[in-house]
Formats: structure tokens, C-alpha cells, sequence
């Protein structure tokens, strides 16, 4: 019989949990100082006094310590004495409650972190009648500006934990408590604790994932397992079973295979449950939690799996799994003995009111099934958009200079209704919100004016009046282009008003109020004094940087007219030939890293030796715009690819010489290399590197010539080649360049499927490094993969080109054309984000490859390419990025070896190259694309049933 036990039982269960893990911490104490351990771990005492020491737990070694350090408001309370027990661990004695009412938002700030990273937090709170009010409050959690969970208080004597594991995007995690008007927050206990990018590759750096239970199945000792035996920290909450169920367990090491998403301990795993009854599945469930934040949660859940039985030869365990009826895997799953297997839904489930897992043995199996432990998770979007970075880090300077309180957590301006008092932001839909205005006035200020100030630079108005603020005025805020007004009246500043804020205030371009420093120089004797030394220095210095300039100015001159004969003379000497024939020859320049490019003198052929090389242009191997691709063989044997223009080529002469030179000039691996040029009156031409699987548009339209389909994993790789060598384009060329025509024809690949980006012709170099966009006269490239921002505005970025990038990473997904008639002509893009908002990734992956595909690897991958595509470019990766995604997803592919409708089967790792050869004895490293907050309260777990037994929580 399925159903929950009464609430009242499983407030008892969990109870006593937090009890057994109480007695753990309990067992004494060292007095210790510090926040942040040699682990990494940040573990707070919430409410602990500030000048208390901190403790050491004597079980876990884990030092905890006071949070005042990691905010500025709350006040601190003792829980009653009635509901502190001898077993109850230190942590849960105090609590920090947090006023101001509704609206109000206090928050925590852990670090110093890596940004970028993983992180698990995790939140306790034990309300224990603290405030005599004998009324458990509801309120909001929030992560950074994102909505986390809300915290409902059933009771004062039961504990809650909540849990999130996310990507943590800056130098610190921000962890707020919100009042939504139904009691004050408070708060027991806070956790931190570090995560290898490479652990649940489920979640990124959109996305989160919330706990909703850790269970480990068939432990007899009730012990809820956490560090050191999870070296993560993470709480392994043992669970009872029904009478119909039997416990097994082994005292030999259960392993983990190298590159694990999940890391499970030994200890978790090596007790298991299994059905006495052979027949019997294992079956439990658990129930949708909708909410205003949240109507439509998606849940993943991760079985974990290991055979700790050796089973006779003749002895086959073997079960399905499936999801509210559907299968997850195509066939069935063999537990590895003394081996970790996980198997999990990559993309979450939705829709459902109640979840239902099921493992049933197949027709084949002779023992039972078997499961060690299940994580399940609710996904939360992480993609709310922050203050901009150089923002924050000002704001954070000025808030920790000047201890300023009021309500200055969390993020400056966003969300919008928790901004900064004081503060002025700006929001566009374009970029991220900036800081436009700051008023202090009257906030008890003391100490010199910072430097930090000039770190706004959006900044419009500067209200610090009515401080002590002493020292100079700092010249930096002249430097504030938008700044109109600055208000210093009524404090202690001294010195002279700098001569770049004097300028403005000229030319009406700023307005300074400055009275009431009586130490500040403006009109006095000392002052007029200090202003007619300070004049005749700087008409010294003016005159003295005239000559200077003057003679400079001759000396280049002088150079500039001597190169110029030099020149002149040179084309004199030159044939007619010579003038007639472009010279592609590239010259030293400088990459990204300062490396020197090497000179390269291409090979010049004659249009007879092209005939020669062709055979008479024999073959052909491609056609474009341009004219067509022949097949070509060196004197030495080397394979050749010769592009001809025709007559009637789109390509004029400059594009084709642009091609040429740019070809000269960048070397990279995933960009074709030119080995030579003919161009006389008549022809023109390029040989370059013959790729002989053509290009990646044959491949993925399944043509006659190219009957075999790529698998994911080449794919992948095909695609991260291309990357990276779009990549090169944008930040390893000095200036950078925009390819401007990227589609999967113009990506070619060699013998071992290689890819080489191919045809500048279009090529677009910036005029400096530190533009950020080209105006162009016409727009060019291909429809369907051409930037519609670029089509409106003749505005070029190399957001064009990962707009381009995009489209090919759909087709890549779909195997679909750019544009497809369904029935109707529709973009690519259009057609995928029809259906991945509906969270239909299967209907998007391309049928040839029969699932031989990482599911999550392929959302991972078609979530990117929509972000590519956005409509606003400021909205997209730069390539960078995308290079960091394609990684992490080639080596999610290398950890999952079995794959099929959506659900992975884990149970092996390894460095696996593109090619499909293991890389033995090294270790996978997921690229710092993703951070994960994971967490929701322990206290919600799945109800476990087999067919007749009783449900246990």
C-alpha cells in the first residue's frame, strides 16, 4: 500500500536524524579562530556572538565560526532552553533573526571565492520559540539575485535544511533572507563548501540544482553520513525499509571509476536494499511542489547503483528503470560489482503531478533489483542578470571603506525592488544595470574621500554632503564623463579643488558645491597664492611639453617623407610584371600572447602549373559563389585543393586578395592554410590544404558520396575545432578579425574528420584592437545564418559571427538545414526554440544517430546555441565561452558510455580524445563554465514502497 506516513511520523524521522547528527557534533570542541577552512569550507554558528571563538567539531573537524563577519545586520538570540536537548549540536542553539519588515532583504556574503566554481550551500534553521512568540515565520531564501526557495516553519521543534548546489558567477556567494510579511527571517546555520566543476554535470551556469533528498539505502545504524566520509560534505540520510525488503552490505571498497559526476562515498555505498521477493520492483515516488516562483518545477533524479554481491556464473541481475511508465534506458541495467553506476534523467521532468520510479527486474534476471542511494533535485533557472561587474566591486569597495549598512546587500540594483538605498540605477535591456547616481548625505561618513568613486563610470550624481570626510578631492572624478553634479558641502575636507574639476565647472559641464570645508582651498589669499605658484609650474610645463612635442613632430616627418621616396624608388626598379601581380607576403606581427607570427612567402603559381597540378581541372570538389574547388597534387605528392575564381564570380578582385592575404598572415590549425596563389590578368586562384571529407554540410545532409553519419561524440569535436578556430579569429589576431560568412560549408574536414574553418573572402579585420564594432557599407554573408542585428543596423561585431556559429551548433544538434520547409520556410533557430521551450530536446536531436547520444550533453549544447542566437547581441557568449561549453560537453560524452532516450547510464570515466581513443591514467577537468547551487530542505523525501509495503519517509 502506497501513501505517506502521518506528518507527525515524519517529523519524528527527521528529528531524530538531526539528533544523530547533533550527537556527532557534540562530542567536544576546541577553541579555534579563523572563517574559511584548508578545505575551503565556510561553516557559521548563526547568531554566535562576534567575540565568541569559534569551535572545532571533535567528529568531523569542521571549525565553526560566528557569522558576524559575513554581514552587517540581524541581531543575535538564544533558541528557549525547552527545546535544547544534551544531543542537539552547538549550531542549533542560537539563531540570527533579521527585521525591517516586509520587503526587507538581508543577506550574506561568503568568500573570498574562485568565480566560476561550484559550490554546494546549505542552509539550517530550527525556530525553538527564540522570540516567545510561539509563531513559525514563512519567508523567501535568495541566491546572488536569484529566488531560491521559500522556508516554511511547520513547527518550533522541527528542524529544516535546505540545499542548493550552483554556479557562483563572482569573488562571492550571496546567500539573502527575504520578509515576505509573515514573520521575521532568521537563520541557524550556514554551510559552504567547494565542488569540482566536473560534479553534476546537470547543472551550469543557467541553471541549479535545488535538493529535494540524499537517501542511502540499507545502513542498520541509523548514522546520517556527511564529511569526512563524503569528502563534499554532503548529508547521506540513512533510510528505513519495509519489511518486504532485506539489507545487504559489503565491508570491501566500493569504487568510484575515474571522471564520476557524482562522486558517491564508499561508505554510501556499500549497503544496498533489494526485494525479497524476486518478482517485486523497488518502487517510490514523490510529489510536485508548484509554487507562485516556480508553477512548473523539473525534478532530475540520480539512482546510484553497485553490485555488492559476487554472484554465481549462472546468477544474472539485471532490471529496468522507469519514470512515471517510461523507460529510461533501451535495455537493461547490470550493476558493476564493487563499481559506482548512476543513472539519471538529463533533461528534467515536468508536468507531472506525483513522480513514480520504478526498477523491475527483466524476463533475464535471476536475483532481484538493487539500489544504494537516490538523489532527487528540482532545477532553478539561475539567470537573473546582475549589477554590472566593475559596479559591484566599486559599491563592495565604498560599502566595506566607509561600513555602510542601511540595506546595502546582496547585489546594488537587482532585483530592482531590493536596490541600495541611496542608490540610482540604470536598466536597459541591452546590458547589464550601472549605477547612475549615489546619495550618502547625512550618513555619518569619515575618513578620505575613495577612490573607488571613480570606478562608476556611469555615474551621474554624487551626493556626499553633510559628512566628516577630510583629505583632498581625489582629480579621478573628473575623469566621470557623465557625472553632472557633485554635492561635498558641510565637511572637513582640505587642499585645492583639482584643476580637471575646475575645467568642468568651466565649461558648465559639471555643477561642485563645495561650501563649508573650511580647510579647502576656493577664494582665500593662501589659496589665490597656492593658485599663482600652481599657474607659472604648469605654463612651465605647458611650454616644455610644446618643444618636446615640436621636435617629435619634425623628427617623424622627416622620417615619414624619406620612407615615402624609399618607396617610390623601390616601384621605379619593379618590372611591369611585378606591378601587375599582387604580392602576398605576411610580415612580423604579434598575436594575443605576444608571440611573433612567422614571415611565410607563399608559393606564386602560373596558370599553366595550376593546369598541371589539376590535370587539366579535372576533378572538381566544390562550387560557390567564387567559381569552383579542383582536386590538385604537388611535385612532391602533397594533395592540393585549387580554388579558381570564374569570370562571373560574385567574388571581385579585392575580396579574393583579401582572401589571399588573410590566409598569408593567420596560422592555426582549425583554419585552412594556403600553400600558394597564382593571380595574373586573366586568373586568379588560391591552393590550399586538401580536405579530403569535404565539408561538414555534406555530412550532415547525408549525401550519396557521405553515407555514414557522425556520430555525437565527432560532433562534438567537429564543432569545438571550429571553435576554437573562430576563436582565434576574434582574440588571437592583432587586429581582430570577423570571418562574417560561418555556415557548415564553409567548415571542412580532412582523412580524421579534423575540422578547418574555411572561404574569408568576407574577412573583416577591426581598425584597433579596442573597437567594438565596424561600420560596413553593404551587408554580406548567408541567409539563415546571417546576424539579424547586423542586416538592421550595417553594424558588424564578432557577435555576427556567433550568431553564424549558433546556427551551424543547430544543425550540428538537428542534422536540419538552416532553413526548413515545415511546411512553411522557417529558420533553424525559430524551429528549436519552438520546441525546446517546450522541453522537447528529443525532437530536435537528429534520428540518425539512435540515441547513440549524452542527452544532457546535447541540451547543454542546443541551450548554448540559443544563447548564441539571441536577438540582442550583447545577450550572446563571446566564443571564448562557447570553446569553455563545447569542452565541458565532450567531456560529459567521455563520462557517459551508455545513452538512450534521455537517461544515462554512468559507469565509467577517462579522458576520452575526439577521436575515440581512451586517454589512460589521466584525469577529467570540466572547463569553469559552470557553478551549481544545490539545495532544498532535508526534511521532503520520496515515499519508498514495494507493491504491499508500507510507505516510509
Amino acid at each position: 500500500m502506497e501513501g505517506p506516513w502521518p506528518r507527525a511520523m515524519a517529523a519524528w524521522w527527521w528529528w531524530m536524524s538531526l539528533l544523530l547528527l547533533g550527537i556527532a557534533g557534540c562530542g567536544g570542541v576546541l577553541q579555534v579562530h579563523g572563517q574559511v577552512d584548508n578545505l575551503g569550507f565556510i561553516s557559521l554558528d548563526c547568531g554566535l556572538p562576534e567575540n565568541a571563538a569559534g569551535y572545532v567539531d571533535s567528529t568531523t573537524k569542521l571549525r565553526f565560526t560566528s557569522d558576524a563577519g559575513f554581514i552587517n545586520a540581524g541581531t543575535n538570540h538564544n533558541m528557549s532552553s525547552e527545546y535544547i536537548t544534551p544531543l542537539m549540536g552547538k549550531s542549533w542553539h542560537n539563531v540570527r533573526s533579521f527585521g525591517g519588515g516586509a520587503g526587507a532583504r538581508s543577506c550574506y556574503t561568503l568568500g573570498p571565492l574562485v568565480a566560476g566554481l561550484k559550490h554546494l550551500v546549505r542552509a539550517k534553521f530550527m525556530y525553538g520559540n527564540y522570540d516567545g512568540l510561539n509563531k513559525a515565520p514563512v519567508f523567501d531564501l535568495h541566491v546572488g539575485v536569484n529566488y531560491w526557495t521559500t522556508v516554511n516553519i511547520s513547527n518550533a521543534n522541527t528542524p529544516e535544511i535546505y540545499e542548493i548546489i550552483a554556479v557562483v558567477p563572482g569573488d562571492s556567494a550571496e546567500v539573502c533572507l527575504v520578509n515576505t510579511g509573515s514573520g521575521t527571517p532568521f537563520i541557524s546555520a550556514l554551510d559552504l563548501r567547494p565542488l569540482e566543476n566536473g560534479l553534476y554535470p546537470m547543472s551550469n551556469s543557467t541553471q541549479g540544482l535545488v535538493l529535494l533528498t540524499r537517501s542511502n539505502f540499507g545502513p542498520t545504524d541509523g548514522v546520517i553520513l556527511r564529511y569526512p566520509d563524503d569528502p563534499h560534505d554532503r548529508f547521506w540520510i540513512p533510510q528505513s525499509k519495509p519489511t518486504e525488503w532485506s539489507e545487504i552490505s559489503t565491508a570491501k571498497r566500493v569504487h568510484n571509476m575515474e571522471g564520476s559526476s557524482f562522486d558517491v562515498p564508499s561508505a554510501v555505498m556499500q549497503t544496498a536494499v533489494t526485494p525479497i521477493n524476486s518478482s517485486s520492483p523497488i518502487q517510490f515516488t514523490w510529489d510536485a511542489e508548484p509554487s507562485a516562483n516556480v508553477p512548473d518545477p523539473g525534478y532530475i533524479c540520480i539512482l546510484h547503483f553497485s553490485e555488492l554481491q559476487p554472484l554465481p556464473v549462472n546468477a544474472l541481475r539485471q532490471f529496468y528503470v522507469t519514470l512515471n511508465g517510461q523507460l529510461w534506458l533501451g535495455k537493461g541495467l547490470t550493476p558493476q560489482y564493487l563499481y559506482t553506476n548512476a543513472v539519471f534523467n538529463g533533461i528534467p521532468s515536468h508536468g507531472s503531478h506525483q513522480y513514480n520510479v520504478s526498477l523491475n527486474a527483466t524476463t533475464n534476471s535471476t536475483v532481484p533489483p538493487i539500489l544504494n542511494a537516490i538523489e532527487i533535485f528540482s532545477v532553478l533557472p539561475t539567470t537573473g542578470i546582475t549589477t554590472a561587474t566593475q559596479d559591484v566591486s566599486a559599491m563592495a569597495a565604498i560599502r566595506g571603506m566607509y561600513k555602510v549598512k542601511k540595506n546595502w546587500m546582496g547585489d546594488p540594483c537587482m532585483p530592482k525592488n531590493f536596490a541600495w538605498k541611496g542608490l540610482g540605477c540604470s536598466y536597459t535591456v541591452s546590458s547589464p544595470p550601472i549605477v547612475t547616481g549615489l546619495n550618502l548625505s547625512s550618513s555619518g561618513l569619515s575618513g578620505n574621500l575613495s577612490s573607488s568613486f571613480a570606478g562608476l563610470k556611469g555615474l551621474q550624481y554624487l551626493d556626499l554632503s553633510r559628512n566628516n570626510l577630510t583629505g583632498s578631492i581625489p582629480d579621478t572624478l573628473s575623469q566621470l564623463s557623465s557625472l553632472t553634479l557633485i554635492d561635498l558641502t558641510d565637511n572637513q575636507l582640505n587642499g585645492s579643488i583639482p584643476p580637471g574639476l575646475v575645467k568642468r565647472t568651466q565649461d558648465g559641464s559639471l555643477t561642485l558645491r563645495y561650501g563649508n570645508n573650511p580647510n579647502l582651498c576656493s577664494s582665500s589669499n593662501y589659496c589665490d597664492a597656492s593658485s599663482f605658484i600652481f599657474g607659472h609650474h604648469f605654463l612651465l610645463k605647458v611650454i616644455i611639453n610644446l618643444v618636446v612635442s615640436t621636435v617629435l613632430v619634425i623628427l617623424l616627418l622627416s622620417v615619414l617623407i624619406l620612407c615615402i621616396k624609399m618607396r617610390r624608388r623601390g616601384r621605379t626598379r619593379n618590372n611591369i610584371k611585378r606591378q601587375n601581380e599582387a604580392s602576398i607576403t605576411t610580415s612580423h606581427s604579434h598575436n594575443n600572447n605576444g608571440h611573433r607570427l612567422l614571415r611565410v612567402d607563399n608559393r606564386q603559381f602560373t596558370y599553366s602549373e595550376l593546369e598541371a597540378i589539376t590535370n587539366g581541372f579535372q576533378r572538381v570538389i566544390g562550387q560557390g559563389g567564387f567559381g569552383k574547388v579542383y582536386h590538385g597534387l604537388l611535385e612532391d605528392g602533397t594533395q592540393v585543393a585549387v580554388k579558381l575564381r570564374s569570370n562571373s564570380s560574385d567574388q571581385g578582385e579585392q575580396e579574393f586578395l583579401a582572401e589571399a592575404q588573410t590566409l598569408a598572415k593567420i596560422h592555426h590549425k582549425n583554419l585552412v592554410s594556403l600553400i600558394g596563389y597564382c593571380k595574373n590578368r586573366e586568373y586568379m586562384a588560391l591552393v590550399y590544404d586538401y580536405m579530403s571529407q569535404g565539408a561538414l554540410d555534406e555530412h550532415l545532409k547525408g549525401k550519396d558520396n557521405n553515407p555514414r553519419t557522425l556520430t555525437w561524440r565527432e560532433r562534438l569535436c567537429i564543432a569545438l575545432e571550429s571553435a576554437k578556430g573562430l576563436e582565434y579569429l576574434h582574440k588571437g589576431c592583432n587586429p581582430p578579425l570577423i570571418h562574417r560568412d560561418v555556415k557548415t560549408s564553409n567548415i571542412l574536414l580532412n582523412a580524421k574528420l579534423e575540422a578547418k574553418i574555411a572561404d574569408f573572402g568576407l574577412l573583416k579585420a577591426f581598425n584597433s584592437k579596442g573597437d567594438t564594432h565596424v561600420s560596413t557599407a553593404r551587408v554580406v554573408g548567408t541567409l539563415g545564418y546571417l546576424d539579424p542585428e547586423y542586416h538592421a543596423t550595417y553594424q558588424l561585431t564578432n557577435k555576427s559571427d556567433v550568431f553564424s556559429f549558433g546556427v551551424v551548433l543547430l544543425e550540428i544538434v538537428t542534422g536540419q538545414r538552416h532553413i526548413l520547409k515545415d511546411p512553411e520556410p522557417i529558420s533553424i533557430v525559430q524551429w528549436v526554440r519552438q520546441r525546446f521551450g517546450c522541453g522537447n530536446i528529443e525532437g530536435i536531436v537528429d534520428s540518425r544517430m539512435c540515441g547513440g547520444h549524452d542527452v544532457n550533453g546535447v541540451w547543454k549544447i542546443a541551450d548554448t546555441a540559443l544563447k548564441c542566437t539571441a536577438q540582442n547581441p550583447l545577450q550572446r557568449p563571446t566564443m571564448t565561452d562557447v570553446v569553455a561549453v563545447l569542452q565541458e560537453c565532450l567531456e560529459l560524452e567521455v563520462a557517459h558510455d551508455d545513452v538512450n532516450g534521455g537517461f544515462y547510464s554512468v559507469r565509467s570515466g577517462g579522458n576520452m580524445n575526439c577521436y575515440g581513443q581512451y586517454d589512460t591514467g589521466s584525469s577529467t577537468n570540466v572547463s569553469q563554465s559552470s557553478t551549481m547551487f544545490e539545495l532544498k530542505h532535508l526534511g521532503r523525501v520520496p515515499i519508498m514502497s514495494t507493491d504491499t509495503a508500507p510507505a516510509i519517509r
